[in-house]
């Protein structure tokens, strides 16, 4: 499968973006899906998670009750929705997938996705 990132851009905190992730190649409904970001000299983190059905999700502490992700396997596509967007909140997105047997389970470890899209960068300005 193939991931397209798109969304992300500079805004002001306490702003909102969405971003999306478009999936292309085999079944999207196939995979479980996650969002990550990194920072410069940092490692990827988690941010969300999102199972094959969409009825399980999981957020970073830090993203809690700002953040919500969810899918449309129609759409092939992926979204993060961001609101009360804070400086620290500044990274390079990343979404990604892992194809699973369950509908059910998410993943949060990043060395269990197999495939990433390219990245796109969210800056939060004061």
């Amino acid at each position: 499968v193939q991931l397209q990132a798109s969304g992300g851009g500079l805004v002001q905190a306490g702003g909102s973006l969405r971003l999306s992730c478009a999936a292309s190649g085999r079944t999207f409904s196939m995979y479980a899906m996650g969002w990550f970001r990194q920072t410069p000299g940092n490692k990827r983190d988690i941010v969300a998670a999102i199972s094959r059905s969409g009825g399980a999700t999981y957020y970073a502490d830090s993203v809690k009750g700002r953040f919500t992700i969810s899918r449309d396997n129609a759409k092939n596509t992926v979204y993060l929705q961001m609101n009360s967007l804070k400086n620290e909140d500044t990274a390079v997105y990343y979404c990604a997938a892992k194809a699973d047997y369950s509908e059910s389970v998410l993943f949060t470890f990043e060395y269990l996705y197999h495939y990433w899209g390219q990245g796109t960068l969210v800056t939060v300005s004061s």
